[in-house]
């Protein structure tokens, strides 16, 4: 993978800066994409330089760029940089180079959704005659647009998304939340800690509870980097911590955000998400899942069908480079897992707040575009 490199993003303005967010996820400068070394946080700050749809596709894979509205952004600018790699002469190549980035960059995380959700949005732009007689510069153009656009739909979304969300919480409330999606998950302000952030702007959160996620601990590097970025009040706990707190502190919501929504609301979420829920039931603590339409996969019926991405045991067996098991132990390292519908209390998306969590009101939600 290339080196990541210190130096500073260039300060080219375009449209999709104009965020005023504090954490930048991704910067696109009009000819390279700039990713946001999640790995190395929260101890440096730096950016890949990409300037190719692979090495979009490696920053994916590899999760130095995670979350799943985050990664349908990237991939889309994946896509406009593969527009930019030749001096295509004509139409025809460059849309059969633009097939084979598709499948390069679909090939990255199998559970998020956004990531072939934003794929197949960019693949409609080669499937538009009208594009043709403006030659492949047209073309690549338009994917540029298209991306900017993505970009800038998804901030717009979290915004929502804070909005409808923070109206659920009750003054003072102590929330509990699983993995990271924050803004380092999406083009900027987050999933559910944009609810987060919303609320504790109309001065409704006392404090968060932050599972520190392992094996990857997204919680503990890059959810609590991102609270202490606000200066909003949180505790890092240990995922095993969650079911005691439950019982003897006063919390008020889980929130969580999620990979990919099935038609009937069933979840797909960073493992150790149906544990909570299940906890989060038994302690009548209402149980809400954030994200973006995009999200929802209405051609998929049930959680059942949702793929769960088996990751690098190395992850379980290591914690950074330490090695904490026995050397040759064995190990399980589903990435993600399926909370039922029936543990979800409301899900809520930038389109509306889908409360009570069925088939029947996710298809109700999907006609309000």
């Amino acid at each position: 993978m290339t080196k990541p490199s210190p130096a500073r993003v260039p300060r080219r303005r375009t449209a999709a800066r104009r965020d005023h967010s504090k954490i930048k996820t991704f910067r696109w400068t009009g000819t390279s994409l700039f990713i946001l070394e999640q790995r190395a946080l929260p101890h440096k700050t730096r950016y890949i330089p990409c300037r190719t749809h692979r090495d979009v596709a490696r920053c994916i894979k590899d999760m130095a760029v995670r979350g799943a509205p985050a990664i349908g952004c990237v991939a889309a600018y994946g896509l406009a940089l593969a527009a930019r790699e030749r001096n295509f002469r004509s139409v025809e190549r460059l849309v059969a180079h633009l097939e084979k980035a598709r499948v390069v960059l679909g090939a990255t995380r199998p559970t998020a959704v956004n990531l072939f959700w934003a794929l197949n949005r960019m693949q409609r732009l080669w499937g538009t005659s009208p594009l043709s007689p403006k030659g492949p510069k047209g073309l690549e153009a338009a994917l540029a647009k298209e991306a900017v656009a993505i970009h800038r739909e998804d901030l717009a979304a979290c915004r929502r998304m804070g909005e409808l969300g923070a109206k659920l919480l009750p003054k003072n409330a102590v929330v509990l939340t699983h993995c990271n999606a924050g803004a380092l998950a999406t083009a900027g302000y987050g999933t559910a800690l944009g609810m987060v952030r919303a609320a504790f702007a109309q001065g409704k959160i006392k404090k968060v509870f932050v599972d520190e996620t392992r094996p990857y601990l997204q919680g503990a590097r890059l959810t609590a980097w991102e609270m202490h970025q606000e200066g909003i009040p949180y505790e890092v706990i240990t995922d095993n911590m969650a079911g005691h707190l439950m019982k003897t502190e006063k919390i008020s919501a889980v929130i969580v955000g999620a990979d990919r929504i099935a038609a009937n609301g069933d979840a797909a979420n960073k493992i150790g998400t149906y544990s909570l829920s299940i906890l989060a039931k038994h302690h009548k603590i209402p149980f809400y899942v954030v994200a973006p339409f995009s999200t929802v996969d209405m051609s998929m019926p049930t959680g059942q069908g949702i793929p769960i991405e088996e990751r690098s045991t190395r992850e379980v067996v290591f914690v950074g480079p330490t090695q904490i098991a026995p050397k040759g132990a064995k190990a399980r390292h589903p990435g993600f897992d399926v909370t039922p519908a029936a543990h979800i209390a409301a899900i809520v998306t930038d389109r509306g707040v889908v409360r009570p969590v069925s088939a029947k009101n996710l298809a109700r939600v999907a006609k309000s575009k």
